[in-house]
């Protein structure tokens, strides 16, 4: 708990829904409320800070560089101004910014992680978001918003895997290459035991759902290719 008093987190939650209400890409409240519910899950089962993993959550992208930019997302502009709107405490409000500077699967990719309790719990909520049946609708909404196509049975499997500078920018294809790129890769990541439970539970539903797509396309080579990487897996 901070030493200045109760935060007023429903303030903090209706800055954030401010924010991120028009997003079209994935990233707005309803995914910020999903993460918010699956990580007071992972808190409990983990016995965390609550407070710290509750203002993480609701702050995690309203400085996302896919939506603010990259100067938003280097400096947490949105997150530190809310913080200090509220007079968060300095310990907590530095180690609520420290989660989100280690939050997602591009910092992975660079080999930068959370490296508390609250800020693994929050990760993995937000990775586990990103995949199962809400994670097919999520990428679908994000192909969407760029007008890219969700599957091209014409489209050659990638296999090479991507640096970060090239996850950022995205393969110019469809939106099942990223499943294979980063979702079916996520639960081998997750960082807690509640996060690894709920992250298998989530493949199994992208994979079946994946291999029913590949055979009512008639897409043997994806369907292949679904085969060889699950045999890897």
């Amino acid at each position: 708990m901070t030493n200045q008093g109760v935060i007023d987190i429903s303030a903090v939650y209706q800055d954030a829904k401010v924010l991120l209400d028009g997003d079209k890409s994935g990233h707005g409240m309803d995914h910020v409320d999903r993460v918010l519910k699956l990580a007071m899950t992972f808190a409990e089962n983990e016995r965390a800070d609550k407070e710290i993993v509750t203002l993480a959550t609701l702050l995690h992208d309203v400085d996302d560089y896919k939506i603010f930019g990259e100067e938003h997302a280097e400096k947490l502009l949105n997150a530190n101004t809310i913080l200090n709107k509220y007079s968060v405490a300095n310990e907590t409000k530095s180690n609520v910014l420290n989660i989100i500077r280690s939050m997602g699967y591009n910092k992975y990719i660079e080999g930068i992680r959370p490296g508390t309790l609250e800020g693994m719990i929050v990760s993995d909520a937000d990775m586990c978001d990103a995949i199962g049946s809400i994670g097919i609708l999520r990428t679908h909404a994000y192909a969407l918003s760029k007008g890219n196509v969700f599957f091209d049975k014409d489209v050659q499997p990638e296999t090479e895997l991507l640096d970060v500078t090239k996850y950022k920018t995205a393969r110019k294809s469809h939106s099942v290459q990223h499943f294979f790129d980063k979702l079916l890769r996520i639960p081998a990541i997750l960082l807690t035991d509640s996060g690894r439970k709920e992250g298998e539970k989530r493949k199994m539903i992208m994979v079946s759902f994946l291999r029913e797509l590949f055979q009512e396309e008639d897409s043997q080579e994806w369907q292949k290719y679904l085969n060889t990487f699950e045999d890897k897996g």
